[in-house]
């Protein structure tokens, strides 16, 4: 059996996510080469995220809205104002430099810039989604003004694959499902307790037939049951 793309979809606390990016604090959903081998992005699908990040149908491609200005005020609404791909110093925003590394992909192929992907399911609670390619953005006019939206499709480097294990390529899970699994399965790996570790594991996976979109093929496991699972794919 070959080593095949893997979604990860491990579960971390806030303070894990920013300790495994050696930061102190992650406060920008969007930051460029937070890393020298990659870049950071936090997305959240939830009813009350501030942005409209989503996945599309065939389960491997995320779109992900640009962020807005600063807030300049108590009055001021960000939501009435373009997003800025520039400072006022001419100098490139978040958003400028996501755009910048796209478009130079889109024109000039080459490698696209490799984009590490976190998404917020719960206050507190984070799910390492993989390695994404940025491959493409656009412009959008949402009603009230142009909004940037990046276009990241699930990458086959060798930064998303597993050295331990071998996998079935997978779907990315839903926000709603993981949700549901997390209250459900209290926080927990279902087959020993265990709080640490966790990841959100396919029943049966995709490429067999198993579903992402119902949590009833969704279950909690800690690192070593999921390992132990992983290992009796063929």
């Amino acid at each position: 059996m070959n080593n095949l793309l893997k979604i990860q979809d491990d579960i971390l606390s806030y303070r894990e996510m920013c300790d495994a990016e050696n930061s102190q604090t992650m406060q920008r959903g969007m930051n460029f080469r937070m890393n020298p081998a990659y870049s950071v992005i936090l997305m959240s699908q939830r009813s009350n995220a501030p942005y409209s990040d989503k996945v599309y149908d065939d389960g491997i491609t995320i779109e992900y809205e640009g962020h807005d200005v600063l807030k300049k005020s108590y009055e001021h609404n960000p939501k009435n104002e373009d997003q800025p791909d520039k400072l006022p110093s001419g100098r490139l925003t978040q958003n400028g430099l996501f755009i910048k590394s796209a478009a130079e992909f889109v024109k000039n192929g080459g490698v696209p810039e490799l984009v590490k992907v976190y998404e917020k399911v719960l206050p507190g609670v984070w799910s390492l989604k993989g390695y994404f390619d940025l491959v493409n953005f656009k412009v959008v006019n949402d009603g009230k003004r142009n909004v940037f939206r990046y276009i990241l499709k699930l990458s086959d480097r060798k930064e998303n694959r597993s050295t331990n294990i071998q996998v079935e390529h997978t779907r990315l899970i839903p926000s709603l499902v993981k949700r549901e699994v997390w209250k459900r399965d209290q926080g927990k790996c279902v087959l020993c307790g265990d709080s640490n570790n966790l990841h959100f594991d396919h029943d049966l996976p995709f490429s067999k037939g198993g579903t992402s979109l119902s949590a009833n093929n969704v279950k909690l496991l800690c690192a070593k049951h999921n390992l132990q699972k992983s290992d009796k794919i063929e």
